[in-house]
């Protein structure tokens, strides 16, 4: 790797000949300039699942660390073949009635240019735009794993996790994404914070409530007993590599290269992230008189999520208060839920799907162009949409192969009884909690 350094004068001196050849030439390299950004936010949303997994794992107990990582690498997996077996086509069908569509099964590209260049109006090939969006599918499964997380078994959810990914996720987001009746009322959600993670939001607050809390997490009395995370420095891991990978979830959203409305993504997405630490901050010192870390790492995430609706058109200073606001309310439905018995080990739900309906409606709010009242709509449509589908999904598996593990199989761990492994081999030590 001695001549690494030569890369960059080499990558350079070759765009001056482009250029210097004609408009032709020019077109292909700001052609080649697009695509490249485009596969690279494609893997950076890819390092997306490892934030999960290190998340989830390291904010529950050590017991269940296989079966998290395990459901977390599945997924990936899963949600990359349903969406080239089916799902891009449900997502981007072309012409449709605006509620369902369906452009065959596979993914073939456009024969000759069409499938390069003169794809997406010269923005990127077919394939890269499949391999982008592909990242984007899984991560709904994704969502819900960890508000199910320690009692759930594994063939259940990752069936769940089939049909969703497969089906529901791609039908809503044709709905807008795919030009359908919500694009067509001018409803906006930049990069997903309803479309994805208020999909799998919604998956998850079904998931959690069916199958119950986990043992010994609310009292009879109503005594709220906290299980803690067996290794939060894994957890805060997880959260920089999610951060990190935001910047191609939204960066990448912006569908090309184009350096002012990409930088102006990185800007509103950090400061909104940032706002979140500071807003989860001061809310969970306030109830709990001592700052609390998972909270603030959560509260990062829901700054995230709550900008990613309005990235590309809610300025700097809107940014950090839909951030401020979202770390706030993350704090606040995170202890609600607790009071409601919907137990949600790794804060799932207050982060993506509260979080996502207050970054959604945001864009009315602060983004000029758009509506309320459309916003509005469309987050009313995708929660009905979503909890009924979610909520059938889930009752049909539990009547056939059932939805939770054992009390015995719950209290050894989900490791041993679902893996026959364990994370931390000669380490474990199993406690009736």
């Amino acid at each position: 790797m001695k001549n690494k350094y030569l890369i960059i004068p080499f990558v350079l001196l070759s765009s001056t000949f482009l250029l210097a050849e004609g408009n032709d030439s020019i077109e292909d390299a700001i052609f080649t300039i697009n695509n490249t950004w485009m596969l690279v936010s494609a893997f950076l949303v890819f390092i997306m699942h490892l934030g999960f997994a290190t998340l989830e794992s390291g904010l529950t107990r050590a017991k269940n660390t296989v079966n998290i990582l395990f459901k977390n690498f599945s997924i990936i997996a899963i949600g990359i073949l349903t969406y080239a077996l089916c799902g891009f086509n449900l997502m981007y069908p072309g012409e449709f009635n605006g509620y369902f569509g369906f452009a065959g099964f596979g993914i073939t590209a456009p024969s000759g240019a069409a499938g390069l260049i003169e794809y997406a109006d010269g923005a990127y090939t077919y394939f890269t735009d499949f391999i982008f969006q592909a990242m984007f599918a899984a991560t709904a499964a994704t969502i819900v794993s960890g508000a199910v997380a320690e009692r759930i078994k594994l063939n259940s959810f990752l069936l769940f996790s089939i049909i969703y990914v497969a089906m529901i996720y791609p039908i809503v987001g044709s709905w807008t994404w795919g030009g359908g009746w919500l694009a067509e009322m001018n409803f906006h959600d930049f990069a997903g914070s309803t479309l994805v993670h208020g999909v799998g939001g919604w998956a998850a607050l079904v998931g959690a409530y069916t199958l119950g809390p986990r043992l010994g997490k609310y009292s009879k009395n109503g005594k709220i007993n906290p299980i803690l995370g067996h290794n939060l420095p894994l957890a805060t891991i997880g959260v920089f590599l999610l951060w990190f990978g935001w910047y191609g979830f939204n960066g990448g959203s912006v569908l090309s290269a184009d350096p002012g409305a990409v930088s102006f993504v990185f800007v509103t997405t950090t400061l909104a992230a940032a706002g979140g630490v500071i807003g989860a901050m001061i809310a969970s010192t306030f109830i709990s008189k001592k700052p609390d870390l998972s909270m603030i790492l959560n509260g990062s995430l829901a700054g995230l999520v709550g900008i990613t609706a309005g990235a590309d058109c809610i300025d700097p200073l809107g940014s950090v208060i839909v951030g401020f606001i979202a770390g706030i309310i993350v704090v606040l439905s995170v202890v609600q839920l607790d009071k409601l018995k919907i137990d949600d080990p790794v804060g799932a739900i207050s982060v993506h799907l509260v979080c996502g309906i207050w970054g959604t409606l945001a864009v009315g709010i602060f983004g000029s162009e758009y509506q309320i009242g459309v916003q509005a709509i469309g987050v009313l449509a995708y929660g009905i949409f979503c909890f009924i589908s979610a909520n059938i999904i889930f009752q049909l598996i539990k009547s056939v192969m059932g939805l939770r593990v054992s009390e015995e199989e719950e209290l050894i761990g989900l490791d041993i009884s679902e893996h026959k492994e364990e994370a931390y081999a000669g380490f474990q030590i199993f406690t009736v909690e």
